[in-house]
């Protein structure tokens, strides 16, 4: 069932620690097949070194397992709740990278300092609060997922726009087109995040980019009259 997207997300799984994404088994990517309402997700605690295309577990849209022999990663509950909430994603991946997980446990947003950051996700990164202690016992996974889409709801933000979220004193998600896209959002958070935390640490008055420059990076790359790359 579902073999190519298997292979896919197993794929876009390996990519983690060869971008120094995460350690040991620290992150999980998702990836989903809208038609049939299924997703593939990696299985819970399983070493990157031994993991396999046919080790991914097919999860349902209710959060139940359809097929696999392993437990689905502990953060499947939260991919369920992204991918119904957001309907117009495909893939989804949390990591514990240093620095971006070093911002969720500051409970910052991440402030778009320069064209970097503008090129890719548009405005701040956010930061969502922390769990209450009845969420936190109640459903901790599930709750983590309605936290995230409440926010982006809550400020009027685009989840294509800014595909990229901290969890306060946790760690980010990040989502994409496809598992392969999550992950490359994964890839550039990390990066903004660091360049976001040395330019504090050089200049801790520093301000935001001016919007216009903002605006400028991200619209010529993913707006309507987009001019980056090549058409073809």
């Amino acid at each position: 069932m579902l073999e190519e997207l298997k292979q896919k997300v197993y794929e876009a799984n390996m990519e983690l620690p060869r971008r120094g994404l995460i350690t040991y088994t620290w992150g999980n990517v998702s990836g989903i097949d809208r038609e049939k309402g299924l997703f593939v997700i990696k299985p819970s605690g399983v070493e990157y070194d031994v993991l396999k295309p046919e080790d991914m577990v097919v999860i349902d849209l209710d959060g139940k397992k359809v097929e696999g022999d392993m437990n689905p990663s502990s953060d499947t509950a939260t991919h369920v709740v992204l991918y119904n909430r957001f309907p117009n994603i495909g893939g989804v991946v949390h990591t514990h990278s240093s620095w971006a997980t070093s911002c969720a446990q500051a409970g910052r947003d991440i402030p778009c300092y320069g064209t970097t950051h503008a090129d890719y996700l548009y405005g701040s990164v956010p930061c969502v609060r922390n769990l209450t202690k009845e969420e936190i016992d109640e459903v901790y996974e599930k709750n983590t997922g309605i936290l995230i889409a409440d926010e982006y709801e809550k400020r009027g933000m685009d989840y294509v726009a800014t595909p990229a979220v901290l969890c306060k004193n946790h760690g980010p998600f990040t989502w994409g087109k496809n598992a392969h896209e999550a992950v490359h959002n994964a890839v550039v958070l990390e990066e903004v995040a660091k360049m976001a935390a040395r330019c504090e640490m050089i200049n801790p008055q520093n301000k935001p980019a001016p919007q216009e420059l903002q605006d400028k990076h991200y619209y010529r790359k993913h707006g309507a009259n987009a001019y980056y790359g090549q058409n073809n």
